[in-house]
């Protein structure tokens, strides 16, 4: 049986008397494309960064890529891929600059940021541009160089926080077969997206609100349970209530 690459046990965080994230459990596993949904306010960012190792939780339990989210929180940070919907390179570094200091960062040697940062030029086609900014970049290009670099140290899972917003369909489409590459590799797919479409290609969706995970299941199986056409309609019917905001 496959070890989950995350697992959670009633994870909880509060701040003060308010509960961002009420007692959530769930598992994803090595190749498992799972969404992670809710509306502004459900609770998302704060569970992610739980995830990441960049909060500490309240209460429950959580592993990432086997290692504890309370005790173990740098090996997180070094086993896992992370790619923000804000662009997350620097442009005011080359494309080569970019990988070169994020594989040093991620602690490979120095063959293997040589070796892992040719393939991923040559991959990316990106030759020509290697020694020019990345500011110079269009938008659909830095998405998907801040995707491979984020899995250049060839982690378990990799987090991705609405990875295409603001990109065009065409890019979109692009960068979800890149998705299902990494995971047809073995690498666990966290994603977060406001596009309900996109939620349908992934292998099983989350429906967090105020804090709780409302839903959980494949998209076919959730819009059957929940008498719906699309993944619209199922986010509709239980976002509708939702009491929060802001996340």
């Amino acid at each position: 049986m496959r070890e989950p690459v995350i697992k959670t046990e009633k994870l909880t965080k509060r701040f003060g008397d308010f509960v961002a994230v009420n007692e959530i459990s769930f598992e994803t596993y090595p190749g498992e494309i799972f969404g992670f949904l809710g509306a502004n306010g459900a609770g998302k960012t704060t569970a992610m960064r739980m995830l990441c190792g960049l909060s500490i939780p309240t209460s429950g339990k959580a592993t990432v890529a086997g290692f504890d989210v309370f005790t173990h929180r740098d090996d997180i940070k070094q086993n896992i891929g992370y790619m923000s919907q804000k662009f997350s390179l620097y442009e005011d570094l080359t494309v080569l600059e970019n990988i070169e200091f994020y594989a040093g960062i991620y602690g490979l040697t120095d063959r293997e940021i040589k070796d892992r940062t040719d393939e991923l030029i040559q991959k990316l086609g990106l030759q020509k541009e290697a020694k020019h900014l990345v500011a110079s970049l269009p938008l659909g290009w830095k998405q998907k160089l801040a995707f491979s670099v984020a899995l250049i140290h060839r982690p378990k899972v990799v987090f991705l926080d609405e990875p295409t917003s603001g990109v065009d369909p065409v890019t979109r489409r692009q960068f979800w077969n890149m998705i299902y590459e990494a995971s047809a590799n073995g690498v666990g797919i966290f994603v977060t997206t406001h596009y309900m479409d996109e939620s349908e290609y992934c292998h099983r969706i989350s429906i967090m609100v105020d804090g709780n995970i409302e839903a959980l299941d494949t998209p076919a199986n959730l819009k059957k349970k929940f008498e719906a056409d699309s993944m619209d309609e199922v986010f509709y019917q239980l976002a509708r209530g939702a009491k929060r905001q802001a996340d």
